[in-house]
């Protein structure tokens, strides 16, 4: 079993990751500055002789090197980010600060400490708009917007480091992930928290665009899985992978399942499509099936239906 670090860890994905790593047996100490994350999203590990948490900002640099050199991990798992699509649009210094030098500094203080492997949370965001589907690792990466270049930005800091010490370096494409503690009341949230929050409301989910834009939803218990088995893969190990389902779903069909969970009278509202979203994304697992094991195993249905009755505003 590993020494683990995980940024983000109260995060949305993190808190899952968190739980996962333990239930592995991995010690894991976990590091949030808590300016989207929630420690009560780390209640069901709370008093687990193996858990730290840390209340501390990345861009913190010294303090930051300080606690990575106190934690002696023998992995990093960076999950912290801004990880909203419109939100790195409105603000670019915070999406600068907190996708590209965050990043910088992470690795750096890996470096710093001797981590043998840094897994870095990349998106699919980096391969943009193409017919050409499903998206595997060898397909362009033609990003659309500032997410998606700060996400491959990430990426090379986090290889080319690697390739420079000779030691492990793994990017994790993740697809659209949703599930339990994904916040759903604001305009930047995931569309599936942002259909379940109106929803749950009694109101109409809110489409941009027409609807047929496709994507490729996967349950965050199953990208936790993920994460997970590339900490605890057998080293070497590097590269990119994709971390999918596998499956292209139209988010005018999502609107209309989610809507018939919650018998839904109304129609959904349209809206103006918004800039920079692809019109169709769905990815190929091949290669984490092949090399860490991973391939997702919660069916779209099955995760929708886990979501009913479940608040989401952590």
């Amino acid at each position: 079993m590993a020494s683990v670090l995980v940024t983000g860890a109260a995060g949305f994905v993190g808190s899952h990751t968190v739980e996962a790593l333990l239930a592995a047996g991995h010690h894991v100490t976990g590091i949030d500055n808590l300016r989207t994350g929630s420690e009560g999203n780390l209640g069901a590990v709370a008093g687990h002789p193996a858990w730290r948490f840390i209340r501390q900002d990345i861009l913190d640099a010294d303090d930051f090197r300080h606690a990575v050199r106190a934690a002696k991990p023998e992995i990093i798992l960076h999950l912290a980010a801004l990880v909203s699509l419109p939100e790195s649009i409105a603000d670019p210094r915070l999406h600068f600060d907190l996708n590209v030098r965050a990043v910088h500094i992470v690795v750096d203080a890996a470096a710093m400490a001797g981590v043998r492997r840094m897994i870095f949370a990349s998106s699919a965001a980096v391969y943009g708009e193409s017919d050409a589907l499903p998206f595997d690792e060898e397909s362009p990466t033609r990003p659309l917007n500032p997410y998606g270049e700060a996400k491959l930005a990430g990426e090379s800091l986090v290889l080319g480091q690697g390739r420079a010490r000779g030691s492990d370096a793994v990017c994790l494409r993740y697809f659209n992930v949703y599930g339990p503690r994904q916040p759903g009341d604001s305009p930047y949230s995931g569309v599936v928290s942002r259909f379940l929050d109106r929803l749950q409301a009694g109101r109409p989910p809110v489409i941009y665009g027409d609807g047929m834009q496709t994507r490729d939803f996967i349950h965050v218990r199953d990208v936790s899985r993920a994460n997970a088995m590339a900490v605890g893969a057998p080293a070497p190990l590097t590269g990119v992978f994709n971390i999918c389902s596998g499956r292209e779903c139209a988010v005018g069909d999502l609107a209309a399942l989610m809507m018939q969970e919650f018998m839904s009278p109304s129609a959904p509202v349209f809206e103006a499509a918004r800039p920079g979203e692809a019109r169709r994304s769905a990815g190929n697992g091949a290669r984490a099936k092949a090399v860490l094991g991973f391939s997702a195993g919660i069916a779209m249905a099955a995760g929708l239906g886990e979501l009913k009755g479940i608040s989401i505003a952590y």
